[in-house]
């Protein structure tokens, strides 16, 4: 499976959002949208509108990452507001995640949950046959810039094992410190989509084509595959 790479909007300068989409609009694969209600995590950042207002320039699809103590709140005005994925926390849905993996679907758009690092996949394994993304924390949730946690490499192996012994179509997305120090390993362990924030492309460079070109080159370095 080729590589993809989906972009953090929480990271972009929000004072030239516009342009950033048009720029990465020819090289990503899809954005990653976070929304955090200040009582899940600490944090308050984007929202439906924001999705709105993006998906009326953006070309590329979005990924809606709901940090929230009530997802099934959020699922609605997320799918209207254009989202094409939407994944609520395992941690939040353990006492109604089918009416709410179902209600997503029924929006039409594509289903995905997410894990906590401490979270571990049993957490999810009665409904990873129902799902086409499977996003795994590598940092805990709320804030940008925080360190890679090594020990969920044995997870992703675990989800990439558990998805070809059963058949399972889910997608592995790897949100946290995906940059020029995890590449590898994250890569060699089965991730499939990798969440770009602040260290592994924000930082690299001012201008934002010239920071895309820099990442592409760190992942084949790193990982030997052109993307």
């Amino acid at each position: 499976m080729k590589p993809e790479f989906n972009v953090s909007l929480m990271c972009m300068d929000l004072m030239d959002i516009r342009h950033q989409l048009e720029v990465l609009d020819e090289r990503v694969d899809g954005y990653h949208v976070d929304i955090m209600d200040g009582h899940y995590c600490r944090n308050i950042t984007l929202s439906p509108d924001f999705v709105a207002a993006c998906a009326g320039v953006a070309k590329k699809p979005m990924d809606v990452h709901l940090m929230t103590t009530n997802p099934n709140d959020w699922i609605e005005p997320c799918a209207k507001a254009g989202a094409r994925l939407i994944s609520p926390h395992a941690e939040t849905i353990n006492t109604d995640c089918f009416r709410t993996l179902n209600r997503i679907r029924e929006f039409g758009c594509e289903v995905g949950v997410t894990l906590n690092p401490a979270t571990p996949l049993d957490a999810s394994r009665h409904y990873l046959n129902r799902i086409d993304l499977l996003t795994l924390m590598t940092v805990d949730v709320g804030f940008a810039g925080q360190p890679f946690i090594t020990e969920m490499l044995d997870k992703i192996a675990e989800a990439k094992r558990l998805r070809e012994e059963n058949g399972w179509h889910y997608k592995i997305m790897i949100d946290g410190s995906c940059n020029k120090k995890t590449f590898k390993r994250l890569y060699d362990a089965g991730a499939d989509v990798f969440v770009l924030g602040s260290s592994g492309l924000f930082s690299l460079e001012d201008d934002l084509a010239a920071a895309w070109d820099k990442m592409k080159a760190q992942f084949r370095e790193e990982t030997g595959v052109t993307v």
